[in-house]
């Protein structure tokens, strides 16, 4: 693959902060987007920066500077987004460095791992409304989802009814005793819910909107020596009424990936490993053609016109965020969105350990900031 052709308008000039398999995600994408420059990489571990910086000298990208800490790569100037790509629990305190030097900021997922801390960064953001925060939720931008986001905005579905998202995964042993901060409260922030179901979980809350309280249960069946859950089975309540279960889990041999329904009494939709495989609605019976088909060609023509023939959901979300940088406006996953997420994961596991519902609202308020650490649940 070869970058994509230059763009008219100056690229915005990137530090990608953490140079593990994310960030060297990041750093590719970046090298394949008109609008973005990888300008710094930042590591503790120079071999790890630089296995990223010999990355993009092939994809003919210009050459980054290698920076120790955030600290020095800011001092240095010349940066105008930061993107942490770093563990989990360190996400917000990086951020919020890049947001007081006057960056913008994207943070991958999850936004972090403590509420508390995460409302600081959203509290900072407040104050400082030209930088745009994002978070990297880049399933929002696959075809399938749009299809059934469009779908939801014209009222097809008619009333909502229900979701039902399983993240049916797989890890084994070796992969959580590959490094030690996996599976971890600390830095990992929880397990298959917040590290790997959190994606499909921001799915849920975008199609469904915030939920008004959870009843969960975790445990841990299939994994020694971590302190985190790898089942997590819980009940959303939502406001208009609907209702959705959520099952995540990395004990779920062979792997069967993630599926996400949505139903209403006018239609439904079912995504199955980012792919969207079923929408009916009642507006389209006895049309002529593929419902399925004739929807999905709407939203690929949209997404290869942004992203060329690299067009990738990544790409897509960070042509989203240039253009909220330059336009002045909010990206698609804006902190907001990425706050709701951990505040919805925290629930679950507060409603897991406490034995009772517990109202988002009131972990998105601070009531239960400072609460004792969850368990990995019954299992453990």
């Amino acid at each position: 693959m070869s970058p994509h052709p230059s763009s008219a308008v100056a690229p915005l000039r990137l530090a990608v902060v953490g140079c593990g398999v994310i960030g060297r995600l990041h750093a590719e994408v970046a090298a394949h987007s008109p609008d973005l420059e990888v300008v710094a990489l930042v590591d503790p571990y120079p071999a790890s920066a630089e296995t990223v910086a010999a990355q993009l000298a092939r994809l003919g990208a210009p050459s980054p500077r290698i920076f120790a800490d955030l600290t020095t790569a800011l001092a240095a100037g010349g940066i105008d987004v930061v993107v942490v790509c770093t563990l989990s629990g360190t996400h917000v305190a990086l951020g919020l460095e890049a947001l007081e030097a006057g960056v913008h900021v994207v943070i991958e997922k999850p936004l972090d791992v403590d509420v508390a801390v995460a409302r600081r960064l959203r509290e900072a953001a407040a104050e400082r409304p030209g930088q745009v925060v994002a978070v990297i939720s880049q399933h929002r931008h696959d075809e399938s989802a749009q299809v059934v986001r469009r779908a939801l905005d014209a009222g097809r579905f008619g009333r909502i009814t229900s979701g039902v998202a399983n993240i049916d995964w797989f890890r084994t042993q070796e992969y959580y005793d590959s490094a030690a901060w996996r599976g971890t409260w600390a830095l990992d922030g929880g397990g298959a819910l917040m590290n790997q179901g959190v994606h499909t979980l921001d799915l849920l809350l975008w199609f469904l909107g915030e939920p008004v309280d959870v009843v969960a249960h975790t445990t841990r069946l299939a994994h020694e020596r971590i302190e985190v859950e790898d089942v997590a089975v819980a009940v959303l309540r939502f406001a208009d009424g609907a209702l959705a279960t959520l099952h995540a889990s990395t004990a779920a041999y062979p792997d069967l990936g993630v599926r996400l329904q949505i139903h209403g009494v006018d239609g439904s939709a079912v995504i199955a490993k980012d792919e969207r495989t079923f929408i009916h609605t009642r507006d389209a019976e006895g049309v002529d053609g593929d419902q399925l088909a004739r929807e999905l060609a709407t939203v690929r023509a949209g997404i290869t016109e942004e992203t060329g023939s690299y067009g990738n959901p990544h790409l897509t979300q960070w042509t989203d965020i240039v253009g909220a940088i330059r336009e002045g406006r909010k990206p698609l996953v804006d902190l907001e969105a990425g706050f709701l997420a951990l505040a919805t994961v925290r629930s679950v596991y507060l409603s897991a350990t406490l034995g009772r519902p517990i109202r988002v609202a009131d972990v998105i308020e601070g009531k239960y900031d400072g609460e004792a650490t969850v368990t990995g649940g019954s299992g453990g």
